[in-house]
């Protein structure tokens, strides 16, 4: 809470203005474009982080796929996590994140720019439609953030186990699958300090369909969950 109140201080002259523009783009979704929308995003969440004392370091954005279509499947520290992907990364993506968002102000605007979907886990039909429906616009070139773990992470920089359905979107639209490694980004929301914070954001060489296309989903989430672990304790 203390580092959102200083973001808002020391942004005190663009707020009104921000959160204007966000609320607008929020209820007019189909009035921009999706570039429109994401450049309106990183305006603010860079205006955000520097008035908050955090600094994004992003590694390996090399590993982002020219090509759109693509998949990112990140370890889940906490609610600044989708932040600090869009400060990192300069290609337009979307995100599936769980239901309760909708009730969190700023987040469930930021989730309906990016016409996210909120996915009800207790409700499995409603949870197979979203998959569904991620997999047709990934086929038509959008780009997604799933969480694998379903839930964040309460022990900081460990990972817990990545459960195999966040892969069958990815699985079924054949699509390259990106790991993210994310080092500290719990800092920012979930710490009670203002002190400055360096947040991590390792993209790792993507997966391939003709390298995964054999692989239960099981594996694959076994695979990238690996990878991210070790990503993370090489770097810590």
């Amino acid at each position: 809470m203390k580092r959102i109140l200083l973001m808002v201080l020391r942004n005190i002259i663009l707020v009104p203005y921000m959160w204007c523009k966000l609320c607008y783009h929020a209820s007019h979704v189909d009035k921009y474009t999706e570039e429109e929308h994401y450049k309106m995003l990183r305006f603010i969440v860079l205006h955000a982080n520097k008035g908050g004392n955090v600094t994004i370091q992003a590694y390996g954005k090399e590993n982002i796929p020219k090509e759109s279509g693509f998949m990112f499947f990140p370890n889940h520290q906490g609610m600044y996590d989708v932040l600090a992907i869009v400060e990192a990364c300069s290609t337009p993506f979307s995100v599936v994140a769980k239901k309760e968002i909708k009730d969190i102000q700023f987040l469930k605007q930021v989730i309906a720019c990016m016409k996210g979907y909120l996915m009800d886990r207790e409700d499995i039909r409603q949870s197979m439609k979203v998959i569904s429906d991620v997999t047709e616009e990934v086929k038509k070139g959008r780009n997604y953030v799933i969480f694998p773990e379903g839930t964040r992470s309460k022990e900081g920089n460990m990972v817990q186990s990545f459960k195999a359905g966040s892969f069958k979107a990815a699985t079924k639209a054949k699509c390259p699958i990106i790991p993210v490694a994310l080092i500290n980004a719990f800092k920012p929301f979930d710490t009670n300090t203002i002190s400055p914070v360096t947040v991590e954001v390792h993209f790792l060489p993507p997966l391939y369909y003709e390298e995964y296309k054999d692989l239960k989903t099981k594996e694959i989430a076994e695979k990238v969950q690996k990878q991210i672990q070790m990503t993370i304790l090489e770097h810590m």
